[in-house]
């Protein structure tokens, strides 16, 4: 019986990093120029713990592109490697180095950690390069420079290098299908989308490309508007200021810092667009956060930086599990408790800012039950005086309009009525019914018997056993001949309003919600009931007028009930054009008899 160990050799593995494993060529850039900066940050640790004498202002990256040559340089004056080094961590492909070092150096107490984990990132250069150098020189004191070259094949050399100060030179040589990346303004694109806020100073063919300090390393109690506002531009140059923003900064259970801004939301704003950037330790990962960040929140602007995050090999995208639920809980809780500290502190900023923040708080309530718990708070609406209310201490029905010049209202003059906003309300209205013990009711969405005059209701009967209300009614219904609706006359408290039509909330709300999902039925049409008011002197002069002029009564009836669907937004668009013959032709019979 034979016994072996299974080897991972790289005639396999250096296609699947280059065809497979990273999405995007340019990331390599990134892997090189992560992998410097854990050389520099593993020497401060050194020196912090007097195992190495350095200066802060040795510690720096430099890329050089040669067009000519088609070689692409990355130097950095970190702690470089012995000969044994490079074949531990370079020849022994996806040995962590970085986690090796943690293990054996740094402190429990250490915040900075190392940016690699898998040491797969060097190999990343062979998506674009044909060969692949190194010349480095260990801190170590009477250390020999070594120098490495493979043609990406599984055959390499390590021999004396020749480089006489500390750190490490990574050579491309650049393939023939990879050209943009002899290119500098495209490697300026990339560093700047990469390593913009990365702890060391990079350069360019001698210029430097990160001056920026990222701001969500700051303490919030040190960061100014101003600040805020100018980091906002470098992350978004085109977009207007942001109304206002939440600076993270959790160390238990795990570590998150950044910076999340609420966006002014024009009619043209994308909702479906992810816009907060990923960092792990300062490093740029990916434009999409979407199960990190809880879907109402997904509209926000701003970064993440965790070194908790799990992501896949490629560091490229998240890897769902606990810590990211956590995480996620956690930015929900943050964005709550930053909503309700304005909402106390000050009142008429958090007012002026509801327009803009509405829908991410009520689709927050809808989604997350403890957000709900928090936002129902800080939950305002603006009502028809001008003035804004929380539903805190209601009781009974709350009366709701989506139109503040709505007709209807004028019967609801004496009543406190709130403005509906929101297409997200109905799903809203019906969620917070049973938690609130309240019913939401649309202004014309039933008939209140606060708004009826009983005193006046012509309810005497007369030979035929009929009341006038009754006969009021049985001619509309007969002229609308329309069988799916109701018509009642009513003794209203308002006299002006001569008729309106009321549509049953329930299927009212069903329509919406399919109109919100994008479900348009034109074959769905709520329940309804035309309300004819007995006390208006229009109906009273048209029920008159049915015996003298029928035709004429009976056109006006018609218009009525248009009229009252086309003030309640109801009218079919394809009975514009008769709702307008119609009415011609009712004004030129009145021109006749005048």
């Amino acid at each position: 019986m034979t016994h072996g160990t299974l080897k991972i050799h790289t005639e396999n593995i250096l296609p699947i990093i280059k065809r497979w494993l990273y999405s995007d060529k340019d990331i390599f850039i990134r892997e090189l120029v992560s992998n410097a900066c854990d050389a520099l940050r593993k020497l401060q640790i050194l020196r912090d713990q007097n195992l190495a004498d350095i200066k802060d202002d040795e510690l720096k990256i430099e890329l050089f592109v040669d067009k000519d040559a088609r070689t692409l340089q990355f130097i950095d004056t970190g702690l470089g490697m012995t000969a044994e080094e490079v074949e531990k961590y370079i020849a022994q492909i996806a040995f962590s180095g970085a986690e090796e070092f943690i293990n054996k150096y740094e402190k429990t107490s250490e915040t900075d950690q190392m940016i690699g984990h898998f040491g797969l990132g060097f190999y990343s250069a062979y998506m674009v390069a044909e060969k692949v150098t190194i010349d480095t020189l260990s801190y170590q004191p009477d250390a020999e420079a070594a120098f490495w070259s493979c043609a990406g094949s599984s055959d390499y050399t390590l021999e004396k290098g020749s480089r006489t100060s500390r750190g490490t030179t990574i050579t491309l040589h650049v393939g023939a299908d990879s050209d943009e990346f002899l290119e500098e303004f495209r490697l300026q694109e990339i560093l700047q989308r990469y390593c913009l806020f990365l702890p060391y100073p990079i350069y360019l063919n001698g210029n430097r490309i990160n001056e920026q300090e990222p701001l969500w390393i700051k303490n919030s109690a040190d960061c100014t508007e101003k600040e805020y506002l100018e980091f906002y531009h470098v992350l978004y140059p085109m977009e207007p200021d942001p109304i206002f923003w939440i600076h993270l900064n959790v160390d238990v259970p795990f570590h998150l810092q950044g910076i999340l801004y609420f966006p002014k939301i024009g009619k043209q704003f994308d909702w479906s667009k992810n816009n907060i950037q990923l960092f792990v330790n300062r490093v740029f990962v990916s434009e999409s956060c979407k199960d990190l960040i809880p879907d109402f929140l997904m509209c926000l602007r701003g970064a993440i930086d965790s070194p908790d995050i799990p992501l896949n090999v490629s560091r490229s995208s998240l890897q769902m599990d606990k810590t990211v639920r956590q995480l996620s809980s956690h930015i929900s809780k943050k964005v709550a408790d930053k909503l309700a500290s304005l909402h106390q502190a000050d009142k008429e900023k958090f007012l002026t800012a509801w327009p803009e923040i509405e829908m991410i708080v009520k689709l927050g309530m809808l989604q997350d039950e403890k957000f709900y718990t928090r936002a129902k708070e800080f939950l305002v609406w603006k009502t028809l005086t001008n003035t804004w209310t929380t539903l805190d201490g209601r009781t009974g029905t709350v009366f709701y309009t989506a139109d503040a010049n709505a007709p209807v209202l004028e019967l609801y003059k004496d009543k406190d009525v709130i403005l509906s906003t929101s297409p997200l309300d109905s799903h809203l209205f019906s969620a917070l019914e049973p938690k609130l013990s309240l019913k939401f009711q649309r202004i014309d969405g039933a008939l209140d018997d606060s708004l009826l005059d009983a005193s006046r209701e012509k309810n005497l009967i007369d030979s035929e056993g009929r009341t006038e209300s009754s006969k009021i009614a049985d001619f509309f219904r007969k002229v609308l001949g329309t069988p799916q609706m109701e018509v009642e006359a009513k003794s209203l408290a308002s006299d002006t309003l001569p008729a309106f039509i009321i549509f049953d909330e329930k299927t009212r709300r069903l329509r919406d919600a399919m109109a919100l999902s994008g479900h348009n039925m034109p074959s769905f049409e709520a329940k309804k009931t035309f309300i004819v008011n007995t006390n208006n002197s229009l109906i009273e002069s048209l029920y008159q007028m049915q015996t003298s002029q029928p035709e004429l009564a009976q056109d006006i009836a018609h218009h009525l009930y248009d009229l009252s669907l086309l003030a309640q937004k109801e009218i079919d668009p394809t009975a514009i054009s008769t709702f307008i013959q119609r009415s011609t032709q009712v004004l030129e019979k009145l021109l006749r008899k005048t």
